[in-house]
């Protein structure tokens, strides 16, 4: 591992040619100074540099041939310029350089039909830290309430970065890369956006509430995908004598960005905590599982009518793993009703419970319940 400032991050690099994608601020230019200190460094957010490349591309191509062969290039907030990847393949093919493409939007790279180097690179992703990163300074409630954002974590104020984020997402990410024509209609989306934390995605309901088309929120829901804002959890859809929602969960990448779009900034209250501890542990889940390749996939399963569900499903092979997340330090028989219920699925291998309390201790039906920060260890050690 190597530190980014005190905390180690969890990520090693390939031995080839990769894209490093994730949200801005978590961290990949400093990621990538500390793994790769010799190599050569393009920032696209260099405006004079930027315009040259803008207005010539070969100007890039010629950089790359001064190079020596296999030598690593770092290309920063490539997503500004996708045209220059026309040079980055001839590049890794003629000359034998390896490349480190670092983005915080796919959006444009997808926009411009690239396929991502036809796969002479591999793709990987960096997240918010996670507590076998952050160590000792791990706190679930700090986290909950400010996230653990890197530019968030180790700023001297949280509030006051994250603050600062929102307005800085708009402004770099959205209205300097002219990802949507109406700026003022999506920054009014935010916050709408932000309620549905958590929940079943309802275009309707959100374009009801945010005033704009159907169409126009669909977009607005692929740019926070796209941005690394936002992930889409689908539905598990198993032959049980139940029918399954369809439609996907709508997870915020972290609680202290989902909080500063409805510009909530106190410590988060009870009727917070259980869509902010679910989040978590969404977020939790798909970053070990970047790093490390620990499950085939995630879902969620509910029943179409109810309120019995299962948060989180984690298949690996032919198996499934179900996890329930429920912000209570002493959880309750009610608590335990989906992963009772789940139990008749007959690939679920085990059942898990994560909770806000102390204690580990299992139910007489085989059920685990552990504390979240348990769950967590759980997690980094790849024993779940």
């Amino acid at each position: 591992m190597v530190s980014t400032g005190p905390y180690p991050r969890l990520l090693q690099p390939p031995a080839e040619s990769f894209f490093l994608l994730g949200l801005r601020g978590s961290g990949k230019s400093t990621w990538a100074r500390q793994h790769f200190p010799d190599a050569t460094r393009f920032d696209l957010l260099d405006e004079s540099l930027y315009q040259a490349f803008l207005r010539d591309p070969a100007l890039f191509g010629a950089e790359l041939r001064r190079q020596r062969q296999g030598a690593w290039v770092v290309v920063d907030e490539v997503q500004r310029l996708p045209s220059l990847l026309n040079e980055v393949h001839r590049a890794i093919e003629d000359l034998g350089l390896r490349f480190v493409l670092l983005g915080s939007s796919a959006r444009k790279l997808k926009a411009a039909g690239t396929n991502l180097l036809a796969g002479r690179a591999v793709v990987r992703s960096l997240h918010p830290f996670v507590p076998a990163e952050l160590g000792d300074a791990f706190d679930l409630n700090e986290v909950l309430r400010y996230g653990s954002l890197p530019i968030v974590w180790q700023a001297p104020s949280k509030r006051d970065r994250l603050e600062a984020y929102t307005q800085l997402y708009l402004r770099e990410e959205i209205q300097a890369e002219a990802l949507v024509r109406n700026l003022s209609g999506f920054a009014r989306f935010l916050p709408i956006a932000a309620l549905f934390h958590g929940q079943v995605i309802n275009v309707a309901g959100l374009a009801r509430d945010a005033g704009v088309a159907r169409t126009t929120v669909s977009g607005y829901l692929e740019i926070l995908a796209d941005t690394h804002l936002v992930s889409m959890l689908p539905a598990y859809e198993a032959r049980l004598r139940v029918k399954e929602r369809k439609h996907p969960k709508l997870f915020w990448t972290d609680p202290g960005i989902v909080r500063a779009m409805k510009r909530s900034f106190h410590a988060p209250v009870a009727e917070e905590r259980g869509a902010l501890l679910e989040g978590w542990v969404a977020e939790l889940l798909r970053a070990h599982n970047a790093y490390a390749g620990l499950y085939d996939g995630l879902f969620y399963w509910a029943p179409a009518h109810g309120s019995i569900e299962v948060d989180f499903l984690i298949q690996r092979g032919r198996e499934l793993i179900a996890v329930e997340v429920k912000a209570a330090t002493r959880p309750h028989q009610p608590d335990f009703a989906g992963l009772s219920a789940i139990a008749e699925l007959a690939t679920v291998r085990r059942r898990i419970l994560v909770h806000t309390g102390p204690r580990a201790f299992n139910t007489a039906d085989g059920i685990e319940a552990l504390p979240a920060e348990g769950f967590a260890e759980l997690v980094a050690s790849g024993r779940l």
